[in-house]
């Protein structure tokens, strides 16, 4: 069978866990991946065929999402970057002819898809905004109707939508499933241990309040975000590697970083408790934090204070018990069902 499969550049967390996916789908299929950003060099080590198609950025200011620079750079950027896809994609199906699209939140693929009347399969943690029932705080509904907007609109009409997830909120649409984060080799094979340190993960290295505030507590701290290899007292910096970064992951005590999907599935599997920081106005990150919280994994905070790490580390024997009911689970579940769409629509 002929897959395209479609790959949004936005952070790494869609690529690990494309990747993921793409070894076991290229066993029995032939598969062409287009991709934007910095995960077309990480596919292109997992898989050959890979087309590098233009895709667009969120604007983040320190740790706050810049929701109308974002907007202008999207109107601005969307006619030159659309005619340059609409070219590489009428290439892709003259030469490729796919039988099946899978979208993983990628736009370009998914249109092609309705375009050339193919069946196309989303697989991401996104759709559980628009597709489950959750609790939202009163204080949030206005930011999660928004992005519930944006979210249905993205890619509506797909055969099935596959989500990862590492909670069950009730799902209200047909042709949904939820499924466990989908992890890396590296994650499901480690023997973790608890050493001295607390990992720090940066998307943005621009808050220097953010770091006297390690640095005013009392505790190790190994950073990875700031591309330097430094150490300032109890803080190292790291450059990233991603060996090095998951060494750091599975001997860690806890995790602090933004509320990203994919980090905080690999740190809950491993039976981290994790400290969020949410990107300010990125509500898929707060979503994640508000049931991190709910679960008891962990916290979130808005803004990075003192107090509020002093306290977590203070929890942390309360939330690694929490942890323990957590049920870690490989690959084969969301694969089993993925397999058996595509042998429903191969007939």
């Amino acid at each position: 069978m002929k897959i395209l499969y479609g790959i949004v550049g936005q952070g790494m967390g869609h690529a690990i866990r494309s990747g993921v996916i793409l070894q076991h789908l290229k066993k029995h299929h032939d598969i062409q991946v287009v991709v934007s950003g910095r995960a077309f060099e990480y596919t292109k080590r997992i898989i050959p065929n890979v087309q590098n198609i233009e895709g667009f950025e969120l604007s983040i200011d320190g740790n706050i999402l810049d929701r109308s620079k974002t907007i202008g750079n999207l109107i601005k950027q969307l006619p030159k970057k659309t005619a340059r896809n609409v070219s590489k994609f009428i290439e892709t199906s003259l030469k490729f002819s796919p039988d099946a699209i899978i979208s993983d939140f990628e736009s370009f693929s998914y249109i092609f898809g309705k375009l050339y009347k193919i069946p196309v399969i989303s697989v991401d943690n996104m759709q559980i905004i628009n597709r489950c029932i959750l609790e939202i705080p009163t204080s949030l509904i206005n930011d999660y109707l928004l992005v519930k907007t944006v979210v249905k609109n993205k890619l509506p009409g797909c055969y099935h939508y596959l989500i990862t997830t590492f909670f069950y909120p009730e799902i209200r649409k047909e042709r949904t499933s939820l499924h466990p984060p989908v992890l890396r080799d590296e994650i499901l094979n480690a023997e973790t241990s608890e050493g001295e340190h607390i990992l720090v993960y940066q998307t943005t290295a621009t808050n220097d309040e953010f770091l006297e505030i390690l640095r005013d507590v009392d505790t190790p701290f190994i950073v990875y975000g700031y591309n330097i290899s430094e150490k300032l007292s109890n803080v190292e910096f790291k450059e990233f590697s991603e060996s090095g970064f998951i060494n750091d992951l599975v001997s860690c005590r806890a995790v602090i970083a933004n509320g990203g999907f994919s980090l905080m599935g690999e740190a809950i599997h491993l039976k981290k408790p994790f400290f969020a920081i949410p990107v300010v106005k990125q509500f898929e990150q707060v979503l994640n934090g508000i049931y991190l919280q709910k679960l008891r994994y962990g916290e979130y905070h808005m803004e990075m204070k003192r107090e509020p790490v002093v306290n977590f580390l203070d929890k942390l024997d309360i939330y690694r018990q929490n942890l323990e009911g957590y049920e870690r689970k490989n690959n084969s579940e969301i694969l089993r069902k993925l397999d058996s769409l595509l042998d429903e629509l191969n007939k």
